[in-house]
């Protein structure tokens, strides 16, 4: 029985990265929407409205659990628990080095518990740190940070508003950011803003788009170029900003010469006068606007795949300017902060690169140590790491994540979380501690004080609306107990607003911001040190890198990892309005489970009948790496050739048949392109 004490305060939802405003509801007992600075309505999701279920579940952890030698979890004390971590950890930097221990923090918790984390990494030795923004953004993030300098949201959601074109590639804001959809797209759209949906499957999105072009899983390239070759050869190109505010066009030009339109868009899977008429769309808009997500991102090449992106909004002019740019939907409240304060392998607060020695100095004189106590060679990716347990990783600790989940190819995944000693610091008994020697209890949205930074860049306020149960901690509490055992720094914090500003002197893109200033609004980074407020929109003069130019990147098409045989289908993933992520949340929501109990097979219904499939039957599907059943979805929603599943689910588990080929820049691995055999479930 859930008897502490729940009282209603300004927080934010522990979701999607839209960032809207909730809190305790004590006449429903759920949680209810305020009015934030994105929802500025109160509006909220199904997800939103179920939130505060996971904050009372019975399920929750309530005290620290240490696995016995009967290979069982038990209870154990706070001083049990952080013994054996130290024990451990410190045992495995003795012996293989610093890193041989990994941290993987949590683009679903804040500002200052994610600030905390890495730098425990960092002064325990190591830059192996990293966030679940690597399954999902990294190429984005890689692409943009390079040509740009800086891989977060180009403009805001209220000045995107006055675009009169939305270009909408892999995304799908309907059903994952339903209140950015409802409150500020569709609106623009009923005023006149043409959008264009690049997407395998016709979504609750689609519906609102004038044109759909449904691009094979794997073909984003030869779709994007075919669409830049149509705007250079009807003269839609930006002359002015191209010649004052770009380099390299001459090759981009001689390469897009020589791109046949019609063979591009019949290899990306769509009709060629229907991608000509979007591209012309695109580039006779006076402004507009790119939003894209994980089926853009979620490549072996999806930095390859986010440079062919790039070039058309750099060909037309549309960087820089009110209802333009480049803007990334993140997948999660705080993916955009996770990354701001470095929980990143290869860059330190501010995403200064960890190879900068000025800044390493900077931050080491800020933390109290020498200058070499940060180590200057960038760490693992989570991936990465994940392969290498039991080799070169000996030690994880894992901060509100559930990678035997979420990450691909699981058999391997869940082979190696068993060879490395591993602590699971989470609010959820999840499939990964199962895996876990040490299981700590922490705090849910509801019982967190901080910062989190939305999609747009807006730091927000969250606020404790109760405690947390039983013997379960903060997670700030938490983790400046695991920086005391394993290092020398005090890691003495009397607040969230201590942690704050000291973020705000180690990272200059939070530079002029102060916690009291946030209130019940936001702070927009960049905000240097000095200013008044923060950036709306980026890249007008200057990129954030500094350059007045950004380069155009001519970009080859990249063939998808798996081969597809003619009796494959090609299966892709993604998410849907009721479910979270793992699920590990969101399945503990009676509500969210009675709206949607299990996931499905979509199957397009040519597709199921060559393979004799019924909807709602059980069907086997398979590949090299595993296999599950599931029920199957006959609709024509889907593109032929291809198979749609979320990832929210445990049981069937997607993630048993993705693929862990990385992108060589990103190291993001492959989601949204798995060939798979799929037939009726045989009969026992």
């Amino acid at each position: 029985m859930d008897d502490r004490t729940h009282e209603p305060a300004h927080s934010i939802c522990p979701f999607c990265g839209v960032g809207c405003g909730i809190e305790y509801a004590p006449a429903s007992g759920k949680a209810t929407g305020w009015r934030g600075p994105v929802n500025r309505k109160g509006e909220v999701c199904p997800k939103g409205v179920a939130a505060y279920d996971a904050v009372t579940s019975d399920e929750r952890l309530t005290e620290p659990l240490i696995r016995g030698d009967d290979s069982n979890l038990h209870p154990a004390s706070w001083d049990e628990a952080f013994d054996r971590i130290e024990r451990e950890f410190t045992e495995a930097r003795d012996q293989h080095g610093p890193d041989s221990c990994y941290f993987i923090a949590s683009s679903n918790c804040t500002n200052e518990e994610n600030y905390l984390l890495q730098k425990v990494a960092r002064v325990f030795g190591t830059n192996n740190v990293d966030n679940c923004a690597r399954l999902c953004h990294s190429s984005t993030v890689a692409a943009m940070s390079s040509r740009f300098g800086a891989g977060a949201m180009t403009n805001t959601l209220d000045d995107l508003m006055e675009a009169d074109c939305f270009l909408v590639v892999g995304a799908n804001p309907a059903v994952n950011h339903p209140v950015i959809f409802r409150s500020y797209l569709l609106p623009a759209i009923k005023q006149g803003t043409t959008m264009i949906h690049v997407d395998p499957r016709a979504t609750e999105t689609t519906q609102a788009a004038e044109h759909h072009l449904p691009v094979k899983p794997g073909y984003d390239i030869p779709l994007l170029n075919a669409m830049a070759a149509v705007i250079v050869e009807e003269g839609l190109v930006d002359a002015a900003f191209v010649t004052e505010r770009t380099t390299e066009f001459g090759p981009l030009k001689q390469f897009l010469a020589e791109v046949d339109v019609d063979s591009a868009a019949e290899q990306a899977g769509v009709d060629p006068e229907d991608l000509r008429t979007a591209a012309r769309a695109y580039g006779e808009a006076d402004a507009a606007a790119i939003f894209t997500g994980m089926g853009m991102s979620q490549h072996h090449c999806g930095t390859a795949n986010v440079h062919a992106l790039l070039n058309l909004a750099l060909l037309t002019g549309n960087v820089g300017k009110r209802g333009a740019g480049v803007n990334p939907l993140r997948g999660q409240n705080n993916v955009q902060g996770a990354g701001d304060v470095g929980a990143l392998p290869s860059v330190l607060p501010g995403y200064r690169p960890v190879t900068d020695a000025d800044a390493r100095a900077a931050i080491a004189e800020e933390w109290g140590v020498e200058p070499a106590a940060i180590p200057a060679a960038p760490g693992l990716t989570e991936v990465e790491a994940t392969h290498e347990m039991g080799e070169s990783v000996h030690a994880c600790y894992v901060f509100g994540e559930n990678p035997a989940v979420t990450e691909p190819n699981q058999a391997r995944v869940r082979e190696k979380l068993q060879e490395c000693f591993l602590v699971v610091h989470d609010i959820f008994p999840s499939e990964t501690t199962e895996f876990a020697d040490v299981v700590l209890p922490g705090s849910s949205w509801a019982e967190k004080d901080g910062t989190v930074t939305n999609t747009d860049r807006q730091v927000m306020r969250m606020r404790p609306n109760t405690t947390t149960p039983g013997e379960a901690r903060t997670d700030l509490a938490i983790i400046q107990e695991l920086g005391r055992r394993l290092t020398d720094d005090p890691f003495e914090y009397d607040s969230p607003a201590q942690v704050f500003t000291e973020l705000t002197r180690v990272a200059p893109i939070y530079g002029g911001m102060r916690y009291d200033d946030i209130g019940d609004g936001s702070l927009r980074w960049p905000f240097p040190a000095g200013a008044d407020a923060g950036t709306d929109v980026l890249h007008v003069d200057r990129f954030e890198n500094g350059s007045r130019t950004a380069d155009f990147r001519v970009v080859e098409h990249v063939a998808p990892a798996d081969p597809v045989t003619e009796d494959d289908l090609v299966l892709t993933t993604g998410r849907v309005i009721e479910h979270f992520n793992s699920g590990a949340v969101t399945r503990r929501s009676d509500t969210l489970t009675r709206l949607r109990a299990a996931g499905t097979l979509q199957i397009h219904p040519e597709d199921a009948e060559s393979r004799g499939i019924e909807d709602g039957e059980p069907v086997h599907v398979e590949n090299d790496r595993g296999s599950l059943t599931v029920a199957a979805e006959v609709t024509p929603a889907i593109r032929r050739g291809t198979v749609f599943m979320t990832f929210h689910d445990d049981d069937p588990l997607v993630n048993v048949l993705t693929g862990d080929t990385l992108d060589p820049e990103a190291k993001i691995p492959e989601y949204k392109h798995s060939a798979v055999r799929v037939e009726v479930e045989p009969c026992n």
